[in-house]
């Protein structure tokens, strides 16, 4: 009996403790200080707080690397974010099913393995090592990094067997190669990934992420096809876009791409399940909200008879609005549109949607399993099955972590410059009649294309 009295006080003195360490908060909640100081510009002493991080050992290391790349690159350290980087790809290339971690998820949640990132984060990382060899000038690398955007989403899709993301192409990383390879002077190339870049924001991109066709696009894809001498090709496309093309010698060009923003945080939703017991040993788990259900084969009648209302845990996104949704630049008394070429916002929602829908079976067996060991641990012990349902209950967390400085869109336009010193007036306009102006001069060489990354960091805040 003493024996017995001490073996429920260990285990009841075990749950007190897992209700203690298991969090409510979300992984944004947790890192407030880094993002106060990223949002605000201070890059030094987020890279300082990212030093002294506890989280740049075990199941967090990958989104701080994530974080120290974008840092250093913020800080100008190309290099050494170069070096973040890759080792952040060397992680995910690594990132083998552990079966044991996967079977310790069954009866936990996920928030006990290493940070998985989501497709598109996965891809964000070549957009990053791209901007880094562009301003080291090392073009060929960046025209690298933008080919391995796609291989990895064919690669990441291929994966996915049932409802595949609605995100398998991307059509910045096509432009941006054609930009690099133009910049060159590759104009077949260029042409050439101008032409795959408008067929994904056609087909894609217009109606899965709301994001139009660049008028910069256009432009650029009958300046290629000109300088190609592809003449049949640059009259179907004057034809197609109603604009005749007046090439122009010898130009000095500057493309400025301009992030707005930053990308939306994770937070936790849950969804209920009711069970419709069928014949044999089949029940079904329906939700009427999402009006989906999944079938689920049980061992026996006792365990079907175990289960009832079930919830389980997901994660969502909280969008966070940018302050400024558009901007030009004024040179010369001309007045430049920066053309949306990428939402990371709009492509988050949709990816987390897609994997939702892919899991939520997983997500099903999790929550059986442990209605299962609730009812073995009920039939050795009733307290002890009681206990296990507390843990259960308190257990079903959703993994909010995300890589999360992100922008939440970028734009951009091709400025042509003459020789010599240029002065751009930035101008990015908010909804709520916000301006923000800033100066800018570049030095313009003949026949020379350069590239440059702006940032407007200021978001509204979080709105559940």
């Amino acid at each position: 009996m003493k024996k017995f009295f001490f073996k429920k006080r260990y285990f009841f003195l075990t749950i007190f403790t897992i209700t203690i360490f298991v969090s409510c908060a979300t992984y944004y909640q947790k890192n407030l200080k880094f993002q106060e100081y990223f949002r605000t510009g201070d890059f030094e002493k987020a890279n300082i707080f990212l030093q002294n991080d506890n989280s740049k050992k075990g199941k967090n290391r990958l989104l701080y690397l994530l974080n120290r790349g974008v840092v250093s690159w913020m800080l100008k350290d190309q290099n050494k974010s170069l070096n973040y980087f890759n080792e952040a790809d060397k992680i995910i290339d690594e990132q083998n099913k552990n079966l044991a971690i996967e079977a310790l998820t069954l009866i936990s949640n996920p928030n006990i393995k290493p940070y998985k990132p989501e497709d598109f984060e996965i891809v964000m990382i070549n957009y990053y090592k791209a901007l880094n060899f562009l301003e080291i000038g090392k073009y060929k690398e960046a025209i690298v990094e933008c080919k391995q955007i796609n291989i990895k989403l064919n690669e990441l899709n291929d994966k996915h067997k049932d409802h595949k993301n609605r995100y398998q192409r991307d059509a910045f990383a096509n432009n941006l190669m054609g930009l690099i390879y133009d910049a060159n002077g590759n104009y077949n190339d260029a042409f050439i990934a101008y032409r795959n870049a408008l067929e994904v924001y056609e087909e894609d991109y217009e109606k899965n992420f709301n994001v139009k066709i660049p008028e910069q696009l256009k432009l650029d894809i009958l300046r290629a096809a000109y300088l190609t001498g592809f003449q049949e090709e640059l009259r179907f496309y004057e034809k197609k876009f109603n604009k005749k093309y007046k090439h122009k010698k010898n130009q000095s060009y500057l493309v400025f791409f301009w992030q707005t923003g930053l990308c939306p945080v994770k937070s936790e939703w849950s969804l209920n399940f009711t069970v419709i017991r069928g014949s044999g040993n089949l029940v079904t788990f329906y939700n009427s909200e999402l009006d989906i259900s999944f079938p689920y084969y049980v061992s026996n009648k006792k365990e079907r008879n175990a289960l009832g209302i079930t919830r389980i845990a997901f994660p969502k996104y909280l969008e966070r609005k940018p302050v400024f949704k558009n901007a030009e630049i004024n040179i010369n008394g001309k007045n430049l549109i920066l053309d949306e070429s990428q939402n990371i916002n709009n492509i988050a929602f949709k990816c987390l949607k897609d994997r939702m829908l892919r899991e939520i079976g997983a997500s099903l067996l999790r929550m059986a399993t442990k209605k299962a060991l609730e009812k073995l641990a009920a039939k050795e012990d009733e307290a002890l099955g009681a206990a296990l349902s507390i843990i259960n209950a308190v257990t079903e967390k959703a993994d909010t972590r995300n890589w999360q400085i992100l922008p939440y869109a970028i734009h951009y336009t091709r400025i042509n410059l003459k020789e010599g010193n240029n002065n751009l007036k930035f101008k990015a306009y908010g909804s709520y009649d916000n301006i923000y102006e800033k100066d800018f001069i570049f030095n313009g060489k003949k026949r020379k294309t350069d590239f440059f990354v702006f940032h407007n960091l200021q978001t509204y805040n979080i709105k559940n």
